[in-house]
């Protein structure tokens, strides 16, 4: 039995619990980014999330997008089920852990890529980070981590501002990858959206074919949570 069975059934349990909300999520956007890297091959992407939460700081969810990873892998569908839990003090500082299982749909006979990868971060103020490790990566049998820095501001008129900078390491990677991008955000009604930048360090010629392309590009998206009002 696939890992997202398990955290599907987790979700399902969890969500009819008293002290709970869930919620749901979808998403247009002009290219699954993930860390520097299109998934979508540089194509637009339909996603959604349904999420629960509870009031004592646990959380579960299920989340999907359509991919692009090339003619030699058959899955296009991506589905990642998290479980984790988040708090905070009353000076402000928050924390959230717990854990994502990412799987590829439908399953690919020469391949098995699926993987779960643990996680922990805080945030104060304007700042917040995020470790991220898995022991096998991809399903390539080594490990991997993400580090990630990211700095919100809310600007005048209801406009956000985002600066985010990640690096991904470990066995897994011959180098390093570092990515970084910068964005803007406005809610119109209950349309929330975003116009990013994103960008790595990795040689240009490395990032010609749209297949988990890692040049600089521009990527536009906007989403609304349902029910209206439970992300005010």
């Amino acid at each position: 039995m696939r890992g997202l069975k398990l955290f599907g059934l987790c979700l399902l349990l969890a969500a009819g619990s008293a002290g709970a909300q869930v919620t749901g999520t979808v998403t247009l956007t002009s290219d699954y980014d993930f860390r520097g890297i299109s998934q979508s091959a540089e194509d637009p992407a339909l996603q959604g999330s349904v999420d629960w939460a509870h009031d004592s700081g646990f959380y579960a969810g299920l989340w999907g997008s359509n991919i692009d990873f090339g003619d030699g892998f058959d899955s296009d569908v991506e589905i990642d089920a998290y479980i984790g839990f988040a708090g905070g003090d009353e000076e402000g500082f928050t924390f959230d852990t717990g854990i994502v299982y990412y799987s590829y749909w439908p399953e690919d006979d020469d391949v098995d890529v699926d993987y779960f990868e643990v996680f922990f971060g805080g945030a104060y103020n304007v700042f917040d980070a995020k470790f991220w490790y898995s022991d096998d990566y991809f399903g390539v049998g080594e490990s991997a981590y993400y580090i990630e820095g990211n700095l919100n501001f809310e600007l005048p008129q209801g406009i956000g501002l985002g600066v985010h900078a990640g690096i991904s390491d470990g066995d897994a990677y011959e180098e390093s990858i570092t990515d970084y991008g910068v964005s803007v955000s406005y809610t119109v009604s209950h349309i929330d959206l975003e116009l990013k930048y994103v960008d790595t360090d990795i040689d240009s010629q490395e990032c010609e074919d749209p297949v988990f392309s890692c040049e600089g590009r521009i990527i536009l998206s906007a989403s609304t949570t349902f029910p209206w009002g439970a992300e005010e």
